[in-house]
């Protein structure tokens, strides 16, 4: 394979257990199939060859690459920089459009099933980015249907029920699918049980923020995945909620994400590392009520976002 290099001097077919374990371990059947065919060539292939022989699109050929580079089962030389993902994406013609639907029974059956979920008929434009989905990069329509059913849960959750996304929404989620090779059911339910379990997740962090049972609209779901990222649980979270209010009077998302990325850049996460931390500072002075400029300029290199 052009550029990559297998760690395996023996060409043969014949895959050890670790391998094996390897492979079956990180559930990617992307994956494990390019490795299969990456053992069976004796001589360097291209990845033109390989989007050739599996008909895979250049993304999904690069997510199943990424996977196996994080096994350790093949390896990119420093040297060679991946290559980027085509900008421009294909146009398909009315023509095109026809021929896909008479000669693909998938994608035939596919069509009414997304008109039922959003409840319209498509139109050419929507049938164009059903078809890149399916026909460019490599999507099957099972995966395309979980998609679908994802984003209207999104739409609706964000917006009230009855809400439906646009078919470009639809596409944007799709390739952030493929840049993380959920290229069938099994990867895609994983994602989406993961995704569910962070939303619910999500309740937690707005509650000790004093905002109830609201869904976090987009800026606030920035913070608080941010947050959980970072690895702090919602007991820390109201720590510098209260913090924030006792300085502020009322909630400012950057001032408590500051206070957030200070404990991070110490280490504390656990209300118990909080006040450990804290306990082990020297005493500062406290705040002046009639200067408040003072606390600002005390925590304006902690509120950058």
């Amino acid at each position: 394979m052009s550029g990559y290099i297998l760690r395996e001097n023996d060409p043969s077919i014949v895959l050890t257990a670790d391998q094996v374990d390897r492979l079956v371990k990180n559930g990617d059947g992307d994956a494990a199939l390019l490795y299969l065919l990456l053992m069976r060539a004796d001589r360097g292939i291209t990845e033109q060859e390989l989007q050739s022989r599996l008909r895979w699109s250049q993304l999904r050929l690069n997510a199943a690459e990424t996977g196996l580079q994080r096994l350790g089962l093949i390896q990119r030389p420093a040297e060679t920089p991946p290559p980027a993902p085509a900008e421009e994406r294909p146009v398909y013609s009315a023509q095109d459009l026809a021929a896909l639907l008479e000669d693909d029974r998938s994608f035939r059956m596919l069509i009414p099933q997304v008109e039922e979920k959003l409840g319209r008929k498509l139109k050419t434009a929507d049938l164009q980015v059903l078809a890149g989905l399916y026909d460019d990069l490599g999507m099957p329509a099972d995966v395309i249907y979980l998609l679908v059913n994802h984003c209207i849960t999104r739409s609706e959750e964000r917006y009230g029920p009855g809400r439906r996304p646009t078919l470009r929404q639809i596409e944007k989620e799709g390739y952030y699918w493929a840049r993380q090779g959920l290229f069938d059911q099994d990867s895609a339910a994983h994602y989406l049980k993961t995704w569910r379990d962070r939303q619910q997740g999500q309740s937690a962090y707005m509650q000790v923020l004093g905002l109830g049972q609201r869904r976090p609209v987009a800026s606030e779901e920035k913070y608080i995945s941010d947050w959980m990222d970072k690895g702090f649980p919602p007991e820390t979270v109201a720590l510098a909620y209260d913090k924030t209010i006792f300085y502020k009077k009322q909630l400012e998302w950057r001032y408590l994400n500051g206070i957030l990325r200070r404990w991070h850049e110490n280490g504390w996460h656990t209300p118990e590392e909080v006040q450990q931390g804290d306990a082990g500072k020297p005493a500062q002075p406290s705040p002046k009520p009639d200067k408040p400029d003072q606390d600002n300029s005390r925590m304006e290199k902690y509120m950058k976002w």
